[in-house]
């Protein structure tokens, strides 16, 4: 079967978010189907931009469509999502006759690509399909405070709408959203839920040594006896890093020591607070490859995610760094309030209130009194639970099974 991807944001190992398309295509490929990836040549979240035009990847083929640069979330990053839009809009014609796709899936993070993916699906004959990441513009209005009228709000909205009466299936990373498809005119008969996951390759074997620095500091962390907690992924406001630091704060006199490895918006600013503050046991470092995010957990006592205090979230969360987490047999604090908790799911942590520095400071000092033997064993919970329902090959077969294809 020929499969169609248009997600703006795609990525891959060596380039860097976002990951979930590429190994999903990757277990499609390996079933003997046929992937196209539509994607801009242009993302913030990736680390390594590629050239535009045509490659291959791990057997996977990649549509790079040249799209503007930009920073932030204004107007340079509207002209680069419009660029894309209306690139793939005019190549529509030539993707539909040159690949010939079964299915056209529309996976980007904002709905408008659900015009364009159905323009090529009714071109090639093509089963048309709708994967949510989030709920667009249900999430820039709570989270942002924008208006229902507001213009951009209004064509989301409009696109949402169109995605849930025209797609053949509807797939979703969150689990808990049927009442509010369903209350935007979705059949809820074509909803499959398919979170993110882990790839199994990625621990297995031999792990690439961490940069000198990050190494040091553990290194350093672990000979003065501290309890090291760990962070790995984006820093940003939803991501409730400010949450964290001041549980540092709190705990600036006992045996902590809090290692946050990634980058994102907020680090310059998080980066101000740590040095005006003297927090000298809390270290922000650079990212570094995905392949190194098992050695770093490795290296960790308590994993730290948390998100703010929103009503998004309870629609449910799926978090790819969580997976990791689970994966790495870490210990997890998880510092939320949502409609599903894989933490308190798996038994692999502690769960507190988000938005609470005193929450996730007692919560750390729990879970470091704790006999190394019971946290190993909930490690080991948070892992099987993974690799029962998180692996991508498990993944990857429930969403050919819900574009109706042989896995």
């Amino acid at each position: 079967m020929n499969i169609l991807y248009l997600n703006h944001y795609a990525g891959s190992p060596a380039l860097g978010m976002e990951f979930r398309p590429y190994y999903l295509a990757r277990e499609w490929v390996r079933a003997g189907h046929s992937v196209l990836m539509v994607a801009a040549d242009f993302s913030h979240v990736r680390a390594k931009q590629p050239q535009p035009g045509r490659e291959h990847i791990d057997g996977i083929a990649y549509e790079w469509l040249a799209t503007p640069r930009y920073r932030g979330n204004g107007w340079g990053r509207v002209r680069n999502v419009w660029s894309f839009l209306s690139q793939a809009w005019r190549r529509a014609a030539g993707l539909a006759s040159e690949f010939k796709p079964q299915v056209v899936i529309a996976s980007s993070t904002y709905p408008m690509d659900i015009w364009v993916a159905r323009r090529i699906a009714r071109l090639a004959g093509a089963r048309l399909v709708y994967e949510v990441h989030d709920l667009w513009p249900l999430s820039p209005r709570e989270l942002a405070g924008l208006s229902r009228w507001h213009p951009f709000i209004v064509l989301c909205q409009a696109a949402e709408d169109s995605a849930y009466r025209l797609a053949d299936r509807v797939v979703s990373m969150l689990p808990k959203v049927h009442e509010h498809m369903a209350s935007r005119g979705l059949d809820l008969r074509k909803l499959t839920i398919v979170p993110n996951g882990i790839t199994l390759e990625e621990w297995q074997g031999a792990t690439p040594p961490l940069d000198g620095g990050l190494a040091a500091v553990l290194a350093a962390a672990r000979a003065a006896g501290r309890v090291v907690v760990g962070y790995a992924g984006s820093h940003g406001l939803p991501n409730a890093l400010d949450t964290l630091l001041d549980a540092a704060a709190t705990l600036r006199e006992e045996a902590f020591e809090f290692v946050l490895v990634g980058d994102g918006h907020e680090k310059p600013r998080l980066a101000r607070r740590v040095a005006d503050e003297g927090l000298d046991r809390v270290h922000l470092l650079p990212p570094i490859p995905k392949a190194q995010v098992p050695a770093l957990l490795a290296a960790v006592d308590l994993a730290y995610i948390g998100w703010r205090r929103v009503p998004i979230y309870r629609f449910g969360i799926a978090p790819n760094k969580l997976m990791d987490y689970m994966m790495a047999g870490c210990v997890v604090l998880h510092s939320v309030e949502a409609g599903n908790d894989p933490v308190a799911e798996a038994g692999c942590g502690l769960t507190v209130p988000p938005e609470s520095a005193l929450a996730v400071a007692e919560g750390l000092r729990r879970l470091a009194a704790l006999p190394l033997a019971e946290r190993a064993r909930m490690g080991e919970r948070g892992r099987a639970f993974v690799l029962a329902q998180h692996t991508y090959p498990v993944l990857a077969g429930r969403f050919l099974a819900a574009m109706g294809a042989p896995a």
